[in-house]
């Protein structure tokens, strides 16, 4: 267990260290790989930095957010939702984000189908891929060091290349662009958490079968 103390400090040095670079560098791959201006949903928004970095570089983006708890100080408008069924009608926005989200559900390839019912352009993903030596524990590291201080649920739901394959092939999405080296991390700390852990994909709705 950890108590408050243990939680500010957690937060005070994650975010000295790490999470000002996080917002500014989600904020570039993210606007890199949506090419077109429109309406953008963030899912799992948390307090919507990252949302309020990307419109400051793409302007011709309005981004809302969603999140099952809405905190008390947002930086974008922020709906509830259950964490199953998103509260918008087929095709509301042109693009849907989720940004470090889907390990923390039990079942991304649900999300994901939610994700691509409302957009109408694409879905951009960023998360991680549990491939290589000791991807699992460093992932693990990673995200407890980042949440635990915020008592986000952490069920290291994280998936190998050929299970983020099948959760896109149940969404109906496929692969239309990807980043695979995103500079999270300052040297040395990139040599042990950047590695190919990281991904952001822009995913297009597939046809839907006759």
């Amino acid at each position: 267990m950890i108590g408050q103390a243990g939680k500010a400090l957690l937060n005070h040095v994650h975010g000295g260290l790490i999470f000002k670079r996080r917002v500014a560098v989600l904020a570039g791959a993210l606007a890199q790989a949506m090419p077109q201006g429109g309406r953008v949903l963030d899912l799992g928004c948390g307090d919507g930095q990252v949302a309020m970095a990307l419109m400051a570089l793409r302007p011709d983006l309005k981004v809302e957010g969603v999140d099952v708890l809405v905190r008390p100080v947002t930086h974008i408008p922020v709906t509830q939702y259950d964490g199953v069924t998103l509260p918008f009608a087929d095709g509301s926005f042109d693009y849907v984000t989720i940004v470090d989200v889907l390990h923390h559900t039990d079942d991304p390839a649900a999300v994901l189908a939610e994700a691509a019912r409302v957009s109408r352009l694409g879905v951009v993903v960023k998360d991680h891929l549990r491939e290589g030596w000791l991807a699992g524990a460093t992932l693990r590291l990673m995200d407890w060091v980042g949440n635990r201080g915020h008592d986000v649920r952490l069920p290291y739901n994280y998936l190998d290349r050929q299970e983020w394959n099948a959760a896109f092939s149940h969404a109906r999405l496929g692969v239309a662009d990807r980043q695979n080296r995103l500079g999270l991390y300052p040297v040395p700390l990139n040599w042990v958490f950047e590695r190919q852990l990281h991904f952001v994909m822009r995913l297009h709705r597939l046809p839907a079968i006759a």
